[in-house]
Parts: C-alpha cells; sequence; structure tokens
C-alpha cells in the first residue's frame, strides 16, 4: 500500500469576514453600535446601554446628547425579541427623564410602547413598557396621546398580571391618565373597578396605595360610586380601615368613603356595616392630620342625611367637630366647618355650638387662608338662621368686626356667607346697632357691585336689614351705595331683583332718601317691573308705593291725589297732574 497523503484545510471563502470581538469603553461608540444590523450587536449594545442608563440622571443625559434616543425608537417594533426586550428596557429607565419624555412625544412613540403590552410579548417587555407609560403619564400632552391611542385597555388588562411590577406601573399609570374626564368615562364602559379592587388585596403596599388613590378619583363620578358597590368595594373598603396594621392606607381609604357617601345607596350600605361610628373613631382618635380631615369630610357628607345627623348626635360628634377646628391642618379645619355647617339641620347641635364652636368659627374668619374662612362663614351662617341666641353668641364672641373684614374676601361664597350672618344678626335691634357702629354701609359697597348674583342679593338684604333707621340711611347714601343698590333692580335674577327692592324700600323712609332714588330712577324702574306679571313681586309694588308716600309732591303730580294719611310738612306748590315726571326731579 502507498503510504496517505495528509489532507490540507480549505480556506475560508474570500468574501466571508472572520469574526471580531470587540470591547468598547466608550458609550459613543456602543450608541454608534445601535445603526448595526447585526441583531447579536444591538442586544449587547442595547444591554449595556440599559445599564449606563441604570446609574443615574446624569448618564440618561448623556445618552439624550449623544442621540441615542431616535435609533433606540426603532428597536422598540425590531423582529428579534431580544432586541425588542433590550430597547423597551431602556425606554423604561430613560422615559423618568424630563427631556427624554419630551423627545418621545416629539418622534411620537407612544403608539409603539403600547404596542409592547400585546399579550403575546414576554412579561419583562410589559414590566418596562408600562413602566415607560407611567413615567410619561405624569404630563398632560402625553396623557392624551397615551388614551387617543388606546392605551388605556392594555393597561387595565395588565392589572391582572402575575408580576407585581407590572400591577404597580400599569395602576401608576391608570392614575395618572384618569385625571382627566374622558380617561374616566372610558374606564367606565372599559368595567375597570373589579380588577382595581382586586388589587387592594395585593400583598405590596405600594399597590393597593395607587388603586386606592385610582379609587378616590374615579368615585367622584356616579356610575364608577354604583359600580364600586355593586362589586363589594365598601366591604374591602371598611376592612381596611379595620386593619391597624393597613394604617398607611387609611388617608386613601377614607378620601374613597368620604366620595361614596354622596351616593345614597353606598352610604346605606356604610351605615349598617358600622362604618359611621368607625369615621368618628378616627376622626376623634388619629393624630394625622390627613386621616382628621378625610374623616371629617365624610361626617359632613354623611350629615346631610337626617339619620346620620341624628346618629351622629347621639355619638356626641359636635365635641370632636369643635377640636378639629382647632387644628394645625387648614384642610381639617375646612371639612369641619363644613361638618358644623350640615350638623345645624339638627336643633340640639345648633344648640351645642352656642357655647362650643360659634367662637373658634369667629377665629378662623381672621386664618390667612381664603377657603378655611369661606368655610368658616358658612358654618356661622347656618348657626345663626333662625336661631337668636347663637346670633347674639357670635356679635358677643367679637364676630361683627371680622365678619365685616370678610366682606372684602376674594372669595364670592365668604362674602355672601358674611353677609347672611349680619343679616341675620340685624335681626336684633343692639346687634344691628353695632354692626352700624363698624362702618357697614361703606363695607358693602363692593358686594352690591359684584358680578356675582348670589352676592348681589345678600349684600341687598343685608342693606334692608341694616338700613333702619335716618342716620343709617345717611350713611349709605354719602359712602354711594344708592346707586348700586337702584341697579340691581334691573337684574335678570328674581333673588336680586326681590332683596334690592326690599332694600329700596326700607331705605326710602324718609322724604331726602326718597328724592334721591328717585332722581336714580329707582321710581321709574320699579313702575316697568310692576306692569311685568314674571318681574314683580311684593316688594317692588311695596317700594314703589313707599317712594311716593315720602315724596309726596311727585305722587300728587303722578296720581293727582294724596291720601288721608300723606301729611304735607312744608307745602309745596301745585304744578297739576303731569305725564312725566321729569321737571319735578331735575328742577
Amino acid at each position: 500500500m502507498g503510504k496517505k497523503v495528509k489532507k490540507e484545510a480549505e480556506p475560508p471563502p474570500k468574501d466571508v469576514f472572520d469574526p471580531l470581538t470587540v470591547e468598547s469603553k466608550k458609550v459613543a461608540t456602543v450608541v454608534l453600535m445601535l445603526n448595526s444590523p447585526e441583531e447579536e450587536i444591538l442586544a449587547k449594545a442595547c444591554e449595556a446601554i440599559y445599564r449606563f442608563a441604570l446609574k443615574g440622571e446624569e448618564n440618561k443625559a448623556t445618552l439624550l446628547e449623544l442621540g441615542a434616543v431616535e435609533p433606540l425608537t426603532k428597536l422598540l417594533t425590531h423582529e428579534d425579541k431580544i432586541v425588542r426586550r433590550n430597547a423597551t428596557m431602556i425606554f423604561g429607565i430613560l422615559a423618568s427623564n424630563n427631556d427624554v419624555k419630551k423627545l418621545l412625544r416629539e418622534l411620537d412613540v407612544v403608539n409603539s410602547v403600547i404596542a409592547r403590552l400585546a399579550p403575546e410579548e414576554e412579561v419583562v417587555i410589559h414590566e418596562f413598557a408600562s413602566l415607560c407609560l407611567a413615567n410619561m403619564s405624569v404630563e398632560y400632552t402625553s396623557k392624551v396621546q397615551i388614551f387617543e391611542q388606546g392605551g388605556l385597555e392594555p393597561l387595565i388588562r395588565l392589572l391582572s398580571s402575575p408580576d407585581p411590577d407590572v400591577k404597580k406601573n400599569s395602576i401608576e399609570c391608570i392614575y395618572n391618565l384618569v385625571q382627566d374626564f374622558r380617561c374616566r368615562a372610558t374606564l367606565q364602559e372599559l368595567n375597570a373597578i373589579p380588577p382595581i379592587l382586586d388589587l387592594l388585596k395585593s400583598e405590596y403596599p405600594i399597590i393597593q396605595l395607587l388603586a386606592l388613590k385610582t379609587l378616590g378619583v374615579i368615585t367622584n363620578d356616579k356610575a364608577s360610586r354604583a359600580m364600586l358597590r355593586e362589586n363589594q368595594g365598601v366591604d374591602q373598603l371598611i376592612k381596611i380601615l379595620e386593619t391597624k396594621e393597613l394604617n398607611d392606607l387609611h388617608i386613601e381609604a377614607l378620601s374613597v368613603v368620604a366620595n361614596c357617601i354622596e351616593d345614597m345607596d353606598t352610604m346605606v350600605l356604610i351605615q349598617q356595616t358600622g362604618g359611621l361610628k368607625k369615621l368618628l373613631s378616627f376622626a376623634e382618635n388619629s393624630t394625622i392630620p390627613e386621616i382628621q380631615k378625610n374623616a371629617a369630610r365624610a361626617i359632613a357628607k354623611a350629615a346631610y342625611d337626617p339619620e346620620n345627623r341624628k346618629l351622629f348626635h347621639e355619638l356626641e360628634v359636635e365635641k370632636c367637630l369643635v377640636s378639629l377646628l382647632g387644628s394645625e391642618n387648614d384642610g381639617t379645619k375646612i371639612a369641619a366647618s363644613q361638618a358644623i355647617s350640615a350638623m345645624c339641620e339638627n336643633s340640639g347641635s345648633k344648640e351645642f355650638f352656642n357655647n362650643q364652636g360659634i367662637p373658634q368659627l369667629i377665629q378662623l374668619l381672621k386664618s390667612d387662608s381664603e377657603e378655611v374662612r369661606e368655610a368658616a362663614a358658612l358654618a356661622l351662617a347656618n348657626l345663626t338662621t333662625c336661631n337668636p341666641a347663637n346670633a347674639k353668641a357670635a356679635a358677643e364672641g367679637d364676630g361683627i368686626d371680622a365678619l365685616i373684614n370678610t366682606l372684602s374676601s376674594k372669595r364670592d361664597g365668604a362674602i355672601a356667607n358674611a353677609a347672611t350672618v349680619l343679616t341675620n344678626m340685624a335681626m336684633q335691634e343692639p346687634l344691628r346697632l353695632g354692626i352700624q357702629s363698624h362702618d357697614v354701609m361703606h363695607a358693602l359697597l363692593s358686594p352690591l357691585h359684584s358680578a356675582n348674583t348670589i352676592v348681589q342679593s345678600k349684600a341687598a338684604l343685608t342693606v334692608a336689614a341694616t338700613a333702619c333707621d335716618a342716620e343709617a340711611r345717611t350713611e349709605l347714601r354719602n359712602a354711594g351705595g344708592l346707586e348700586p343698590l337702584v341697579e340691581l333692580l334691573r337684574s335678570k335674577n328674581e333673588e336680586v331683583r326681590r332683596n334690592a327692592s326690599w332694600a329700596v324700600m326700607v331705605c326710602a323712609g324718609d322724604e331726602p332718601m326718597a328724592v334721591e332714588l328717585c332722581r336714580l330712577g329707582a321710581l321709574e324702574i320699579l313702575e316697568e317691573i310692576n306692569v311685568s306679571v314674571s318681574r314683580k313681586n311684593k316688594f317692588s309694588e311695596a317700594a314703589y308705593n313707599k317712594l311716593l308716600n315720602n315724596y309726596l309732591s311727585l305722587k300728587y303730580s303722578q296720581t293727582g291725589y294724596l291720601s288721608s294719611s300723606n301729611i304735607i310738612s312744608d307745602g309745596f306748590y301745585d304744578y297739576g297732574r303731569t305725564e312725566t315726571w321729569e321737571s319735578e326731579l331735575h328742577p
């Protein structure tokens, strides 16, 4: 046999590039690799960039400057699963940077991110895609993009994901989205309440908290409150409130309960489960201002029901509410004042607040917070209406000065309520004299000029209550109060017109005032009102007659007669009956 010859190895084809392993220590180089057509290089480049971005905000800004964002957006839809996953992970981290968020909006990548929420994608992609959307949804423009591109439905579906991070990111994004009313309406259509309620059973407090915060927003809508009740949501809320270990969730749970109480059927359910006593317990015993505030809010809403008021009164809720008025938290003060306003419908409660409550509310009228002053003024208005003892207590508690100062508030509600309290006080002559001594007529000028019809109406009523003597009427005239009062007679609002007529009737109590009111056109306006079946009222007719009876020369000129009660003190020339009385007014 011949000797075997060793076969030589075939050389590689000339058109094949030998494999090259590159180790890069520069992020700029790795960013350039994002444009590679090779899947393995793309995957490794994305993995390195993800680790780099994870280290902090400065690195995210560096990636933005190096132009990494735009090529990465193209990789979100790459056909290779690993490349797609790694690119999505990067955006989950990068989207917390405000400048990156802005660029992502401009590049319109929301649709590509939402597509990564599809059921066939792996859990890690769901996690970082939902994180990206949660970060972006903080800003209004992104909210709109996510909603309009159908992001809400897949996010709701992912609330049932087995992965807690996916659940957390999805509910956080939904919470941001439902700040917009359109999203809230769509949420109801997509039956989102049951999966959100399921999150309350999560072992992760952050997921429970975000679910409660979301419920706190959406239960402002009636349909959502009904859905929550129908899905046994009230039971879950009460259980949370009864569990001391879940005290970190009590603030938000109380906020949801406060909203739900506006729904009558839900309120009955809360009442039956002992929830009202629990609310009172939180208000009395908690040292956390936000818990006290939300408990007081819930009590205020519940107290509009007569049965609840009765129960609260039996539980001595009044002592608790007076105590809360002394809180350092403005929100708690407002909620307690509102609860007192509601409890005023109970006569026993109204009597209790005579000694305790009214002095504290008067102090709140001096608060720097306009909202606190408004809530305190409303409580005082309800306490003093049809209750002379409380009106007297308010005056004796140094309330007159504080109320008159409140007439210059920036909030219409505060002005209207302060005017109501002053009117209630003025029903008693000693208190009326005290009000007049505080220059009330000057203080009423601004409310009489208000564009708000409720303020106009209450201010006119206060004039009617306080201008009962010549000195007060003269003060009103000198302050320039007659002009806006006469102008209110032209109002299209029935209550404003009626109260202005009442005030004019009171102000026309002597001849100088009657002459001045006629000069300002009051008689002519009243005459027009009284020929209209729909616009006239008993006060407009009374005011018209009062003006003529205290301006006898004009009455005789107008009607041709005087009644036996019309006493002429200084005489006048009889010019004869005239069709117009302009010459009498402007000699």
